[in-house]
């Protein structure tokens, strides 16, 4: 039929380099970490940038996980089955070191980063599978605490091996870990769990001293892992505790999934609520110091927020600049049209600034250097994270009814937007823990000025912002300091950014980030940045982001 002659068509996205694309991304590879390290994250970035990546993650969004809770015979099963495609996605993670790999590896060797790296580029395939890729990474610091288990478990934690299935870990190549700690009346505040951890008549494993778990949790991701750090309130207060799914002896635990979760975003992944009684466990640290011990977990998993929210926003911007590469409206390609070109502009500095800040934290736990990771996480976990869902709304909006529809992929970014957010403690949670940082630790306080610091001499709207710390600092340690925690965290966040700007970028997007950020040149919104910003600066902008 004549009327169907189709014309100004985006043609659908290229296969590319999710790593040579992205010149943040790369530079901090190269920076902090080394060429074998580069050679492995470009290797992963030309898979997730691939066609077939993208086919697999729409697979596994579309065919959910199905929760298995009896066998035909009545038996309970308490199984959860995924679709192929997940598991090819996470055989890819697995192998690539996405795991818990880094600890295995020496203090500064540029491990994490390159981990670090791998994960983003490979999460801007999907993010559902990357949250049990992620909770094993983060499984290892908090096994730090009790040297016997980690060194039973580490190994198979580390492996490049996917081996699915529930048997006991002795036979298997590789492991994944899960944790649970929210529960129904509690939710955040994790010290009104009920669910109840006595000490074992079993008596003390190698690995410490074992419990018997008997309580409900409310949210417990990727219910099919080989093992779960989990909170359980003892006699002596919130402890911590390993709990696999499958015992030595090849019994199966209790552990009852009694429904998944029926989500907004993240469908390929299973979210599970789990019913425990009398269920195994070995406590991992002191007694009654629980929250202390998964802190460290839960510190890893927020830095893996991070990695996953920057990508994210480099995903929905990729799109919104291929879109406008290859549409016209009004006599013109969308991509040179001055007001088009404001807002990519605009998404892409908010990207490189979110990308530097996550990779600069990662460098930070390769150097073993907590003072700067405790601060700097809690901040880029806040803001980062905060911002994914705005920027993910522009980039959908660049091209227009086209986006609002799944099959261009932008509104699955857009379900997956808000929860980072909330994973690993919501925007108050990360708030307040930048307050009682600045008000215990004045080593993170005092490495956190230090870092900013390097970025002065940049730009007078960045000195002067940097001259203004040491009242906002002092206004987090005021009386009524809580009420406005987040105002504290979003100047702390941006001065930061435009220091690593300032450091790392180059001047043209240092430039236009500190004036828009920081030196009012910006509206509420995306695309106002001033317009005197010339338009060969916002094309070198946008072709930064995403070269032709």
């Amino acid at each position: 039929m004549p009327t169907h002659a189709v014309t100004n068509q985006v043609p659908a996205l290229p296969d590319y380099n999710a790593l040579t694309t992205n010149p943040a991304l790369a530079e901090a590879v190269r920076r902090w970490a080394d060429e074998a390290a580069y050679d492995e994250v470009e290797h992963l970035g030309a898979r997730s940038g691939s066609a077939q990546a993208r086919e697999w993650a729409e697979q596994a969004n579309t065919h959910h996980p199905v929760l298995r809770t009896h066998s035909p015979t009545g038996e309970r099963l308490d199984e959860v089955d995924f679709h192929p495609a997940w598991h090819s996605l996470m055989s890819v993670a697995v192998s690539g070191g996405l795991t818990a790999e880094p600890w295995t590896q020496p203090t500064g060797s540029g491990a994490h980063v390159r981990r670090a790296a791998g994960f983003t580029t490979w999460s801007e395939v999907e993010q559902g599978h990357l949250c049990p890729v992620s909770m094993t990474y983060a499984a290892a610091p908090a096994l730090a605490a009790n040297p016997a288990l980690r060194d039973r478990w580490l190994p198979q934690l580390a492996s490049r091996s996917y081996d699915f299935g529930l048997r006991p870990l002795d036979t298997k190549t590789g492991a994944i870990a899960g944790m649970g700690m929210t529960e129904k009346q509690g939710g955040s505040d994790v010290r009104a769990n009920t669910t109840r951890a006595e000490a074992s008549p079993d008596g003390p494993v190698a690995g410490g001293d074992t419990y018997r778990l008997t309580g409900h949790k409310w949210f417990c991701s990727a219910p099919m892992s080989d093992a779960f750090v989990v909170l359980a309130q003892t006699d002596a207060g919130v402890g911590c505790f390993l709990v696999p799914r499958v015992l030595d002896d090849g019994e199966r635990n209790p552990f009852a999934l009694q429904r998944l979760k029926d989500k907004l975003g993240n469908r390929s992944n299973a979210s599970s609520e789990v019913e425990l009684d009398g269920t195994w466990g070995v406590r991992v640290g002191d007694e009654g110091r629980g929250i202390r011990t998964i802190l460290d977990m839960v510190a890893a998993t927020r830095l893996d927020c991070i990695l996953g929210s920057s990508a994210t926003m480099r995903a929905a911007l990729l799109r919104a600049i291929h879109h406008a590469r290859h549409r016209s409206a009004f006599g013109a390609l969308l991509v040179d049209q001055p007001l088009m070109q404001n807002v990519l502009a605009d998404l892409a500095l908010e990207s490189e600034a979110a990308t530097t800040l996550a990779l600069r934290l990662a460098h930070a736990v390769d150097d073993g250097d907590t003072a700067f990771s405790r601060l700097g996480v809690a901040l880029g976990k806040y803001w980062v994270c905060k911002r994914t869902p705005v920027m993910v709304a522009e980039a959908l909006e660049c091209l227009g009814g086209n986006g609002y529809v799944e099959e261009n992929g932008l509104a699955r970014l857009y379900r997956e937007a808000p929860l980072n957010s909330i994973w690993e403690g919501s925007g108050n949670v990360n708030a307040l823990d930048v307050l009682r940082a600045i008000g215990r630790d004045q080593a993170s306080v005092d490495a956190y000025l230090a870092e900013v610091r390097l970025g002065r001499g940049h730009h007078h709207v960045l000195d002067q912002a940097i001259d203004a710390l040491p009242d906002v600092l002092s206004r987090a340690t005021q009386a009524e300091a809580q009420a406005g925690a987040r105002q504290v965290v979003e100047q702390l966040a941006l001065t930061l950014q435009g220091a690593l700007l300032a450091q790392y970028a180059p001047t043209a997007v240092a430039d236009a980030f500190v004036a828009s950020r920081l030196g009012g040149a910006h509206g509420v919104t995306f695309g106002t940045l001033d317009a005197r910003l010339s338009a060969a600066v916002a094309s070198s902008l946008v072709d930064r982001a995403f070269g032709a």
